[in-house]
C-alpha cells in the first residue's frame, strides 16, 4: 500500500556508484510505490551498460530516461550519458545538452533542483559516494522546498567526498550507512 507523503526518490551518485546502486536496488521489491530517478556521473561516451547492468539485477525496471517520457512509479530512472536530465511541471522528463555543472553532465544539481521545484515535500533525495560536490546545491533545493534529505555514511562510502559535502552544506534529514537505505526507503515508503 501507498504511502502518500512521498511520490519521487532522487538519486545521485558518482565514483563508486555502481556497486552502491547494485547493492540498494538488488532490495527493493517489484512493487516499490515510487519512481526512482537517478543520476551517476558517466564519462559523455558510455553505453547503456549500467541499465543493462542494473536492470539484469533488481525486480524494478531499470532504463535510460527519454525526452518527453511520463515518469512512472516503480521504474528506475538513468539520466543518459552526456545529457542534463530534468523534470518538467508534467512530470515528464527533459534532457539537455547545456554546460556542465560541477564539471559534469549529466549533473546531480540539475536533476535535483528541477525536481524539488516540481514535488516539492513529496521528494526524496538520497547523496551516494563520489569524488566532488555535486548535490550539495540541489539537496539544498530539496530543504528548502520541503522534501527529505538522505546521505549514504560517508564512513560506508567508496568516495566519501560527494557525501561530506551534503553533509556539511545541508542540515540533512537522515545519515544512512550505505547497507541500511534500501530497507529505509522501503519502511518510509509502505504502510505495513
Amino acid at each position: 500500500m501507498k504511502n502518500l507523503t512521498y511520490e519521487a526518490i532522487v538519486m545521485g551518485v558518482s565514483a563508486g556508484g555502481l556497486e552502491a546502486l547494485r547493492q540498494i536496488l538488488k532490495v527493493l521489491p517489484a512493487d516499490f510505490p515510487a519512481p526512482i530517478i537517478i543520476v551517476q556521473h558517466l564519462h559523455p561516451h558510455s553505453d547503456d551498460f549500467l541499465a543493462r547492468d542494473l536492470n539484469h539485477r533488481c525486480a524494478l525496471m531499470v532504463k535510460q530516461a527519454d525526452e518527453k517520457e511520463e515518469i512512472k512509479a516503480g521504474v528506475v530512472y538513468l539520466a543518459p550519458p552526456n545529457y542534463h536530465l530534468l523534470i518538467e511541471n508534467d512530470m515528464t522528463f527533459s534532457l539537455t545538452i547545456c554546460d556542465p555543472v560541477n564539471f559534469t553532465r549529466p549533473a546531480i544539481d540539475v536533476l535535483f533542483e528541477t525536481a524539488a521545484e516540481v514535488y516539492r515535500e513529496k521528494l526524496i533525495g538520497v547523496v551516494l559516494t563520489g569524488a566532488n560536490k555535486d548535490g550539495s546545491w540541489g539537496a539544498k533545493k530539496i530543504k528548502q522546498n520541503g522534501g527529505m534529505v538522505i546521505v549514504q555514511d560517508p564512513k560506508t562510502a567508496e568516495v566519501e567526498t560527494m557525501p561530506a559535502a551534503v553533509i556539511n552544506t545541508v542540515n540533512v534529514d537522515h545519515i544512512i550507512p550505505l547497507e541500511k537505505i534500501a530497507m529505509f526507503l522501503i519502511d518510509l515508503l509502505t504502510v505495513k
